[in-house]
């Protein structure tokens, strides 16, 4: 294993991340401040609790993941596509790097970013909605898993995309709407028995379910589906990075 290389990726990513913090962390921390606001404070007092759980803090493990997700995708797509624009992924493709340990320091890094950004999200949440982690190890290991999973789904998108504009694609017309749609706002068993079974090929509804659940107790899914699916996501999505690897899919061009 090269720890070195690992290391010098992982390192360069999060120093880059660092330089930018006013966009890569304040910027998502604001939008979902005014999300706790308007809709944790000022419509969640005149809501009907979910479950037994009040209309604002039941949204707050929805939101954490919105953000989350559109994060994990923008860091990973971003930190793939700036070697390809600039003519350095040659230089990583001829060391003696496998293609395993370039992925471990782009997505680890990418993740990384992420599960600070949830993290720091969760403790503004606590300024504006009082709520509870009834399960704070499951918590921990669903933001994880959700943050590396779509890294990596980041680090494909990257490597697809041939513009700068491709990169934001996939997020706004794809991510964010099924993050919406997920049951960020509410429960799928609100929706008609047709919409609700529709909904269930939603991959989002598994990740903010299994996360709403480690909060509360509460879940739209089981919480053993959700974790399953999670995991199959994320061996999909390293799966689809090993053939990139292999056949060189828009890297040797």
């Amino acid at each position: 294993m090269n720890l070195f290389a690992i290391k010098a990726i992982y390192r360069f990513e999060m120093e880059r991340w660092f330089r930018t913090l006013a966009q890569s962390v304040l910027s998502p921390v604001i939008s979902t401040t005014l999300y706790f606001v308007v809709f944790g404070s000022a419509i969640g007092s005149r809501m009907q609790p979910i479950d037994g759980v009040s209309y604002g803090a039941y949204i707050v493990p929805g939101l954490i993941m919105l953000s989350v997700l559109t994060e994990s995708v923008s860091n990973g797509s971003f930190g793939i596509y700036m070697p390809k624009w600039a003519g350095t992924i040659y230089e990583l493709l001829s060391a003696p790097v496998a293609w395993w340990e370039a992925v471990v320091g782009y997505v680890g890094a990418a993740a990384t970013k992420s599960v600070l950004l949830g993290l720091l999200i969760l403790a503004t949440a606590r300024i504006f909605v009082p709520f509870q982690i009834a399960h704070p190890l499951v918590m921990g290991l669903f933001l994880i898993l959700t943050a590396v999973t779509f890294s990596l789904m980041g680090f494909i998108i990257g490597v697809w995309a041939d513009g700068w504009e491709k990169l934001q694609i996939v997020p706004m017309l794809i991510i964010t709407p099924l993050t919406f749609l997920g049951g960020s706002f509410y429960s799928i068993s609100m929706l008609p028995p047709a919409w609700r079974a529709v909904t269930l090929f939603n991959p989002v509804v598994y990740l903010i379910s299994g996360f709403r659940w480690a909060f509360y107790g509460v879940s739209d899914v089981g919480v053993g589906v959700s974790l399953s699916m999670t995991a199959l996501f994320l061996v999909l999505g390293l799966f689809v990075v090993w053939r990139i690897f292999q056949t060189g899919y828009r890297l040797k061009v």
